[in-house]
């Protein structure tokens, strides 16, 4: 049957509710458990001969002479729900047949009992109808397959895939266990602007919107607050996070999203030595208290966060594959090595950043990890302190899992004069046609200027999530953005 048949005879027996007296929405529910709190003390009620009530959707109906089998599902637990013309009454039992369909959502209430094949049922003495559903939900064998269909209808989606919707559980686990380990060491968490005039900690391109009261032009911020953050160092408070919305107006791929949920987090005085050791930590953490264990492959790289983690010198790797040193090279030297190896590299607006940056993604993706890259040069961080080893490298690190970067900490810089001089460096660049160059910020190199505290600092986004469950980014989000219709 057509979709807008199947809706014309709901519609129709939605007026046979109202005909009969019944509302197909009442406000409350007389619910006394949920479907899970029934199934564990199932025994118990059954025993007492206790009224019970549940509320759910009916996912399948299964009739059988003069009586019904109906499986309601409540987000808690699925349970079958037994109705029987003797039993209830022809009356009664007559209107649930002549009105409801697969998708309603619906309140029984009855007993306890176990049916013939040890079935933990309910066997219901009445009904009432909460929710009369005007659409029919797909097949649950068969469900949605069409990927885009998906996305659109998701809430059809996570209605029909348990494990959709135990991942969605477990994403607020991993949240929330960063959050704990966080508030666990003392952090404060805040809240930093969304709009900025300025947009920085981080390089790439920002999405632009105007603000009417102020008539002024502001970006949608591309990092969780780093600048704002380190702000509260100069304010004297140590410990520091923000859990939240991050927006980067770039391309898309299997881990790269315009909108997606980030951590940043500060602590005065400590470095990015004391940085990777807390980050080890945090991520078995996370690793046991969302998955129960710290082996994982992914994308056809077998990684085990309970081993000792690698240190990857980005220099050294560079110099090994393509003999050619990033500390001391040239753009064209660095364009020369692309061309010879029929590497892709994006033209417009070429630099030595962009160049070197290209370079390293080339190995980057060989590398199983877990590890930290080290030994980043200055002139791709502009907001990284300086060794004091060799000036020519920050104190940064990433995180290396499966190929890809799923984390990035410093040793952040509290140079005002050098702040300025990489801002300066940055603005050059977007000036010369790199937008995702970091803007020059003056406002925060006079904050830095007042003092800010040997500080380390740290970044992960939901990509961590995606890798871990072994799907892309976009597919970790429970609402991605769609072109419309």
């Amino acid at each position: 049957m057509a979709l807008e048949d199947i809706r014309k005879e709901r519609l129709a027996k939605l007026a046979r509710l109202r005909e009969l007296g019944l509302d197909p929405f009442p406000v409350r529910t007389a619910r006394t458990h949920t479907n899970k709190l029934f199934l564990e003390s199932h025994a118990t009620l059954e025993a007492n001969h206790e009224v019970v009530t549940l509320a759910g959707r009916a996912m399948s109906l299964r009739e059988h002479g003069g009586s019904l089998f109906v499986d309601i599902f409540d987000g808690t637990d699925r349970v079958q729900d037994y109705l029987q013309k003797d039993g209830m009454g022809e009356e009664r039992y007559n209107s649930f047949v002549e009105v409801v369909d697969v998708g309603d959502i619906i309140e029984c209430s009855g007993t306890a009992f176990i049916t013939k094949r040890g079935m933990p049922s309910l066997l219901v003495a009445s009904w009432r109808m909460l929710t009369k559903s005007l659409m029919p939900i797909p097949d649950e064998w068969f469900g949605i397959k069409d990927e885009e269909e998906r996305y659109r209808k998701r809430y059809l989606d996570i209605l029909l895939s348990k494990d959709l919707a135990d991942r969605i559980r477990r994403k607020s686990l991993f949240w929330n266990t960063i959050r704990q380990y966080l508030l666990d060491r003392e952090y404060v968490e805040v809240e930093t602007p969304v709009f900025e005039t300025t947009t920085g900690g981080a390089d790439a391109r920002p999405f632009v919107t105007h603000h009417n009261a102020l008539d002024i032009d502001v970006y949608l911020r591309i990092s969780a607050g780093e600048l704002w953050q380190k702000r509260l160092m100069v304010a004297g408070l140590p410990k520091v996070f923000e859990i939240g919305r991050i927006f980067r107006n770039e391309g898309m791929s299997f881990e790269h999203l315009q909108d997606y949920t980030q951590v940043e987090f500060y602590e005065a005085f400590r470095d990015y030595e004391d940085g990777m050791t807390m980050i080890t930590d945090l991520y078995r953490k996370i690793a046991d208290e969302v998955y129960g264990t710290r082996e994982f492959t992914i994308r056809d790289h077998k990684v085990d966060l309970g081993r000792e983690w690698e240190r990857y010198d980005y220099g050294a790797l560079i110099k090994k594959e393509f003999g050619i040193d990033p500390l001391d090279t040239t753009a064209d030297a660095v364009r020369g090595v692309l061309e010879s190896r029929s590497i892709v590299f994006e033209t417009e607006g070429f630099n030595l950043e962009r160049g070197v940056d290209t370079l390293w993604k080339q190995i980057r993706k060989t590398l199983a990890g877990p590890g930290f890259l080290i030994g980043v040069p200055a002139y791709l961080e502009p907001l990284a302190k300086r060794s004091a080893k060799d000036p020519r490298v920050v104190e940064r690190f990433q995180v290396i899992i499966a190929g890809s970067e799923v984390g990035k900490g410093f040793s952040e810089l509290n140079d005002p004069i050098d702040q300025a001089e990489r801002f300066k460096h940055q603005q050059a660049l977007r000036d010369a046609g790199d937008d995702e160059a970091q803007m020059n910020d003056a406002a925060y190199v006079e904050a830095l200027e007042y003092g800010m505290p040997p500080t380390f600092g740290f970044g992960v986004s939901e990509r961590l999530f995606s890798f871990l469950e072994g799907i892309s980014i976009r597919e970790g989000q429970t609402f991605p953005l769609l072109r419309p219709r």
